[in-house]
């Protein structure tokens, strides 16, 4: 039998070696309006000299409420924004701060990019983390992953974790401060699992690799049938369902899935376009925009009709509660032919994740797709008349 030789190093889940590892969930979950108070001692259990990482305005916010609790906890706290990003920068200060602090533990407060950069620091330093998010925009808070940007907003890498996080505080009432145009960019990062998880991974035999994928179903249904109705009643009980869904259930599918589950091309073109849209726009809302691409390369490559059908679907959904449905809506109406190039071919490069696609991707063909998100399903050769006429005349249009 031939013998596997593994190196020191952390295998990817990507991996299809017998050495499978997993970082399923945080170890443990608080959740429900105005627990924040009460977590306190679980926050004790895990350090007493936490370092608070969060953006400026959020840092503000743990001043007046977080700190308080935690000093009376007989916590020691230090506090630290991470700028602009999550980026090399701001890492590089943070692990200094930390270690100026004594930091025994890491706290992220904020939105996907503050959890980001704290559950980094804490896996550089080997520290517990704590993620607090303060709005519903994306799964960070759950996930085993952290991506990178540079000081612009434009998407360099992403590191897989060692793990979950050592404890997630979900507090509705936090939550519901957030504008809610975050709850909406969050329903259309979450949404993209079944997109990206469907055709990557449908046809695998995994046990968990099946549950990831059925899960990401269940997940799309909740949002197609609860979306509306939870963001015109905040607060409410369906609103709940709906943050439980962004924050936690779409953190369970990449979880259990593993990368695999986790990115296709939705994200792949979300990448690409960072390099061109600064921070105009999103996370949520670039995915967004990024499955309606993915299904229009499967309608026109592969002549797929329910990914045609899909996406007619989806656009009626954004369309009712406001996600992008093409790159005007992302503030690139006016978007150079040389800047879609530079997003497609960023979307497209080696190592994008665009390639777990079960086809061939021509930069081309992404192109066109980018430029008729909004195409009538009924023009089975919208794309051949985009590459003859030309995609320039298309971005002008």
């Amino acid at each position: 039998m031939h013998t596997q030789l593994f190196s020191t190093q952390t295998l990817s889940t990507q991996t299809s070696s017998s050495l499978f590892t997993l970082a399923v969930a945080p170890a443990k979950v608080i959740r429900g309006s105005g627990v924040l108070p009460g977590a306190a001692a679980e926050i004790a259990r895990l350090g007493s000299r936490p370092l608070i990482v969060a953006g400026k305005h959020t840092l503000t916010t743990a001043q007046q409420s977080l700190q308080p609790i935690l000093e009376g906890q007989q916590l020691y706290t230090a506090q630290a924004s991470y700028g602009a990003d999550c980026c090399e920068a701001s890492l590089k200060s943070l692990k200094k701060a930390a270690k100026e602090h004594k930091a025994d533990a890491i706290i992220g407060v904020g939105g996907g990019k503050a959890l980001d950069t704290a559950k980094l620091v804490a896996h550089q330093l080997q520290l517990p983390v704590v993620t607090i998010p303060t709005s519903a925009a994306t799964c960070a808070a759950w996930s085993a992953l952290s991506n990178v940007y540079s000081e612009e907003g434009a998407f360099l890498y992403d590191v897989a974790l060692s793990r979950c996080p050592d404890l997630l505080i979900l507090d509705y009432d936090l939550i519901q401060t957030a504008p809610q145009r975050t709850l909406v960019a969050g329903i259309g990062d979450a949404i993209a699992k079944w997109y990206e998880a469907s055709v990557s991974s449908g046809h695998l035999q995994q046990t968990l690799i099946i549950a990831a994928v059925q899960q990401a179903r269940v997940l799309r249904d909740i949002l197609l049938q609860k979306s509306a109705a939870a963001l015109e009643k905040p607060g409410s009980e369906v609103w709940q369902e709906v943050v439980d869904a962004t924050v936690l259930l779409a953190g369970v599918i990449g979880g259990l899935g593993g990368a695999q589950c986790r990115t296709v091309a939705a994200h792949a073109v979300h990448n690409g376009l960072t390099h061109v849209s600064g921070h105009g726009s999103i996370h949520g809302e670039k995915v967004a925009y990024g499955i309606l691409v993915q299904l229009r390369l499967e309608e026109t490559i592969q002549g797929n009709q329910l990914a045609a059908t899909a996406r007619q679907q989806l656009l009626k959904f954004y369309a009712e509660i406001g996600l992008p449905q093409k790159l005007a809506d992302l503030g690139l109406g006016n978007i150079t032919l040389s800047d879609l190039q530079t997003a497609a071919e960023i979307a497209i490069a080696p190592n994008s994740d665009i390639h777990r696609l079960p086809f061939k991707v021509a930069l081309e063909q992404l192109m066109a797709a980018m430029v008729s998100t909004t195409a009538p399903t009924d023009s089975r050769d919208a794309i051949n008349r985009v590459l003859t006429k030309g995609i320039s005349d298309e971005v002008e249009e």
